[in-house]
């Protein structure tokens, strides 16, 4: 892909982009109130940046009026939350394997080889 052709496709892409988050985001913004829905920390317009839109069901198309799709989280929240997901989808299940306690006991003949080393 040539050079002019590439930079074209990524402003459309960009565009695209920034139309669409624009438009959903300003109606969450308007729909809830200014704080992350995790860690509770609230905004103001000075770090109104900091406070991203996360899709629910992870489908950033999937955007109803009523905003049932969305929930305000901070950047660190939004990150996050993603994180798990990606590890959902990679490991599977999220919750944690249960793990077999460990029997081996180095020393258990501790004793006996001291008094050999004497």
């Amino acid at each position: 892909m040539s050079s002019s052709k590439l930079d074209k496709h990524l402003a459309e892409q960009r565009a695209y982009i920034a139309k669409r988050e624009k438009g959903y985001r300003e109606k969450s913004l308007k729909l809830y109130p200014w704080i992350c829905g995790r860690c509770t920390r609230e905004f103001t317009r000075a770090n109104l940046s900091e406070l991203t839109v996360h899709h629910r069901d992870h489908n950033h198309d999937n955007n109803p009026s009523d905003g049932s799709n969305w929930e305000l989280l901070c950047i660190y929240c939004h990150d996050e939350e993603h994180t798990k997901f990606v590890d959902f989808i990679r490991y599977g299940s999220s919750e944690e394997a249960e793990v077999a306690p460990a029997t081996f006991n180095p020393f258990a003949d501790l004793k006996e080889r001291m008094k050999q080393g004497k």
